[in-house]
């Protein structure tokens, strides 16, 4: 998928299939190829799938926060002419989507949530003091997922030079302090949506009872569990990830 991208003014994109549209919304450290299988699956399935690569390091740093990103979400859904859309967002992408939500509620056909940020905010913690540690990042890496093997020495190369550069670093803290600022618990009970919370039993970014926080408060939800599964549910448990919201889609006739 990741060698389809396409290049447009200011939006760079994977875009596949036709149907309703389906836009996947990608976290902090999360490259848009997480969601090869998902892209592929459902393109092929009935929908029209999307994943905008997020202007996380590009936006000027007083601007490096979760409202933006909502905005920058409105402006992709405008320059594509979509007027509603499934959002799927994993990490800080589920919760830019339930912020896009709270403000543009009329956009929304139905949302996906997998290891969403909103409530619980656990994700980078302490890491960057200690940035210059390859074998701290390493370890910070592996334990986002069940399995340590899915943290590949490609993928924390990436992360580390992420966090080892200055001004990514920076903005990645803008984006960490805003997303701990724009805590979602009062606005989710007005949320009417359709919303499938999936997510990964031994997730410890975002932890079980976030998910069963999300499902109490959003009365439009259900919530299902992937076992021997962490914070990256559609990337560690692809298969079973698809299957779940394909068959989700199909009870609710989305």
């Amino acid at each position: 998928m990741t060698d389809q991208l396409k290049k447009e003014g200011e939006f760079t994109y994977a875009e596949a299939g036709e149907g309703p549209a389906i836009i996947v919304l990608h976290g902090l450290m999360g490259a848009l190829s997480n969601f090869d299988p998902t892209f592929n699956h459902f393109s092929k399935n009935g929908y029209k799938v999307l994943i905008p690569e997020l202007p996380l390091y590009t936006l000027p740093l007083l601007k490096t926060n979760v409202k933006n990103l909502a905005r920058f979400l409105k402006k992709f859904m405008e320059y594509k002419q979509i007027d509603k859309a499934i959002l799927l967002g994993n990490s800080l992408g589920g919760h830019i989507a339930l912020y896009f939500t709270k403000h543009y509620p009329e956009k929304v056909i139905a949302l996906v949530l997998t290891g969403s940020s909103g409530l619980y905010e656990n994700a980078m913690g302490d890491s960057f003091p200690k940035r210059g540690n390859y074998e701290y990042i390493e370890q910070k890496a592996k334990d986002v997922f069940y399995d340590p093997a899915i943290a590949t020495k490609e993928l924390v190369d990436d992360v580390y030079a992420t966090v080892n550069d200055r001004v990514k670093a920076l903005k990645t803290l803008s984006i960490a302090k805003s997303a701990i600022r724009h805590n979602m618990k009062n606005d989710l009970p007005n949320m009417q949506h359709p919303t499938c919370l999936i997510w990964g039993k031994q997730d410890g970014v975002t932890p079980p009872e976030a998910a069963e926080d999300f499902h109490k408060l959003m009365p439009n939800s259900d919530l299902f569990w992937i076992d021997k599964c962490g914070h990256a549910a559609m990337m560690e448990k692809p298969e079973e990830f698809n299957k779940v919201l394909h068959d989700w889609f199909t009870a609710r006739n989305i």
